[in-house]
């Protein structure tokens, strides 16, 4: 076993365990500046930096090679972090920061970084700025052009991606600063996206032509607040959570047929309280969805619960049937599949920890929680 300790400018490396080139990888993004107390969500006194976690999911169980600091924030969807196909290299944004002159404040951050997976150790080798809130990042699938949807102030911002680092191509304002826009996603042709919208409850159609951007004039209603989204292995179906108000209400998950022009929304399912979490399985046959269940709420709230709840439905068609349930941690984030679809990570905010199961013939078995020292809040891998 090797372990270094490196420090640089822009990120740091905490701990290092053999060649991250060795397996096959999931990212998570650690924000440890925000902590939740009785549902009250505030700035963590003192904090360490923010971190991503790179875990080798090739094994059972899975295990942590490397922490790189990094700033990030569990504002917004839950994959607000990518890595590229070849486990070269992530970009992770920041929505959030504590105020610099007020550490009793949390206010909208907009960096976006980029971290070497093939230096030894990985390192941040570029720091950009976005848009306030800076939050969901995705790259075509060519490799070419990243989006970022900036919460805080209704835009998107467009990065040409040359050589693992980020030159700025530009932004789309879409025309409603309380918009919050969320969660984006390539379809495999390269040339359209998925936009959601939970400020206005509206899911967009993105056109794309090399670095120019342009917003469908049709949007899509998926339900209240459509927040994390994401595409099947093939490109012919779309889910979105929809997160309604947060106040106890069932909530749902809206599945968009992408084989019809224009694109429609087929099907919405009752998935269960706040998904924040969801996932295809890498061939696109089952669907994941990890619902906060009111675990983020004060104990003395009627909706309270001390766990969230994680299930899997057989994608049917263009419908869901469930499967299996488990329960998870609290404030649960995002989840992620191993690349042959037998380990399921879900991210737990207020548990600084991931949930891991064994997903074999239907069923859900839990294996042992992978700390990740800081709250999990976006977790993405290289393939779909």
């Amino acid at each position: 076993m090797i372990r270094f300790s490196a420090c640089g400018v822009l990120g740091a490396l905490v701990t290092f365990v053999g060649p991250a080139a060795a397996a096959d990888l999931a990212v998570t993004a650690n924000d440890a500046h925000t902590t939740n107390v009785d549902g009250v969500a505030g700035p963590a006194r003192n904090p360490p930096p923010d971190t991503v976690s790179i875990i080798d999911v090739g094994q059972y169980p899975p295990k942590v090679l490397a922490t790189v600091n990094a700033p990030t924030s569990v504002v917004g969807a839950p994959t607000s972090i990518w890595i590229a196909p070849d486990e070269s290299y992530v970009i992770v944004t920041a929505a959030t920061k504590i105020e610099p002159q007020n550490p009793d404040r949390i206010v909208p951050d907009d960096r976006v970084s980029v971290i070497d997976l093939k230096t030894s150790p990985p390192r941040v080798v570029q720091q950009v700025n976005a848009g306030e809130g800076a939050n969901e990042v995705s790259v075509s699938p060519d490799g070419t052009l990243a989006l970022v949807a900036n919460r805080n102030e209704g835009t998107l911002s467009i990065f040409a991606v040359k050589n693992k680092q980020l030159e700025p191509a530009g932004k789309i304002d879409l025309g409603n600063p309380k918009s919050m826009p969320s969660s984006v996603a390539f379809l495999p042709d390269g040339k359209t996206a998925l936009l959601t919208r939970y400020g206005d409850n509206l899911t967009n159609v993105l056109h794309i032509d090399g670095t120019k951007v342009t917003v469908d004039e049709r949007p899509l209603t998926t339900g209240v607040s459509p927040y994390t989204l994401d595409i099947n292995r093939d490109g012919t179906l779309a889910a979105v959570s929809n997160m309604g108000r947060g106040n106890g209400d069932v909530d749902t998950v809206g599945l968009i047929d992408l084989t019809q022009k224009p694109f429609r929304v087929v099907e919405t399912v009752s998935v269960g309280r706040s998904p924040e979490g969801l996932k295809f399985s890498p061939d696109g046959t089952f669907l994941a969805v990890a619902n906060v269940e009111g675990s983020n709420k004060p104990v003395s709230s009627s909706f309270y619960r001390d766990h969230g709840r994680l299930v899997v439905f057989a994608v049917e068609g263009q419908g869901l049937s469930k499967l299996a349930e488990a329960p998870i941690g609290r404030w649960s984030q995002g989840i992620a599949f191993s690349k042959d679809g037998r380990t399921i990570l879900v991210g737990s905010m207020i548990d600084h920890a991931l949930d891991v199961f064994r997903w074999e013939d239907g069923k859900l078995t839990e294996g042992a929680k992978l700390d990740v020292g800081s709250g999990p809040a976006a977790i993405r891998t290289a393939w779909p």
